[in-house]
């Protein structure tokens, strides 16, 4: 895994660099911080084969082989105040899993999509000034979960640099590249504990049980993370039944103490997914 090669560029427009031998995220964006010049604090997320603020793109637990990595970095900061007059705000918050919580969805109709100020891909950098630059995903979504109903709270917030803030204009011909991609049939796991390691892609069950799975984590706690997903999905690969299941949560991601009838409708999710219901 450490002699793989990945190409990279800035987001916004830079030429194209190589990085090699990370094992984690935060591995990864110390290599493009060096290969740009940048502080690696200012790198906010990657996407996969796009520029563009495309969370579908999101780079997640896994890089295809011929993956191209755009990192998208910290532009203008912006401060937004909000009357909290609904229970649900329709955030969804990830992060980059080196300390950078930021904006993946915002449901159409809600609270915050009738504020434009506040965007998809925009880091949540303190609440009411607290300072949450370095919390995890799900600790920021708890924080404005339990903000009260009827509150004023206030966000600082920062979006990632766009093209026209600081390159010239380009010709048509001369857009930034879109990268061709052939998705060969091994991946490189990234993973927050342990090093790197080649895969096979995974099994079309486990990317439907992973998609589910995300979207399970969606609704019980307000965050999205295809790399968390994909922990869970591995842990119920050889379990049995609920409680084993249970179990292993416990011992790989007890920090999270998920809610029981979370860990059951995750567990149906696996399961469905093992006999092809999904």
């Amino acid at each position: 895994a450490s002699r793989l090669q990945f190409h990279t560029q800035l987001a916004h427009g830079s030429p194209t660099g190589r990085v090699e031998g990370f094992g984690s995220a935060r591995e990864l964006y110390a290599k493009i911080a060096e290969v740009f010049g940048i502080a690696p604090a200012e790198i906010m997320f990657c996407t996969l084969n796009t520029h563009k603020v495309d969370m579908d793109k999101l780079l997640g637990a896994q890089i295809g082989l011929e993956d191209f990595i755009f990192a998208h970095v910290k532009g203008q900061r912006k401060e937004v105040e909000v009357v909290k007059s609904d229970d649900l705000l329709g955030l969804t918050v990830t992060d980059n899993g080196a300390g950078c919580p930021f904006i993946k969805r915002i449901r159409e109709g809600s609270l915050m999509d009738q504020i434009k100020t506040i965007c998809v891909g925009d880091h949540i950098e303190s609440i009411n000034g607290k300072d949450v630059s370095d919390c995890r995903h799900y600790e920021v979504a708890k924080m404005l979960k339990d903000l009260e109903k009827g509150q004023v709270f206030k966000l600082k917030l920062i979006e990632p640099l766009k093209a026209f803030e600081r390159v010239e204009p380009r010709s048509k011909g001369g857009t930034l590249t879109e990268a061709k991609i052939s998705r060969g049939r091994e991946t490189l796991r990234l993973r927050t504990k342990g090093p790197a390691t080649v895969e096979e892609m995974p099994s079309e069950a486990e990317e439907k049980a992973v998609k589910k799975v995300d979207e399970l984590l969606e609704t019980y706690m307000g965050i999205r993370d295809t790399e968390l997903a994909a922990t869970m999905v591995e842990a119920g690969r050889d379990k049995k039944n609920p409680d084993e299941f249970a179990v292993a949560l416990d011992e790989t991601l007890g920090d999270f103490a998920f809610p029981d009838e979370f860990v059951f409708d995750v567990w149906g999710a696996i399961s469905d997914a093992k006999q092809g219901r999904l």
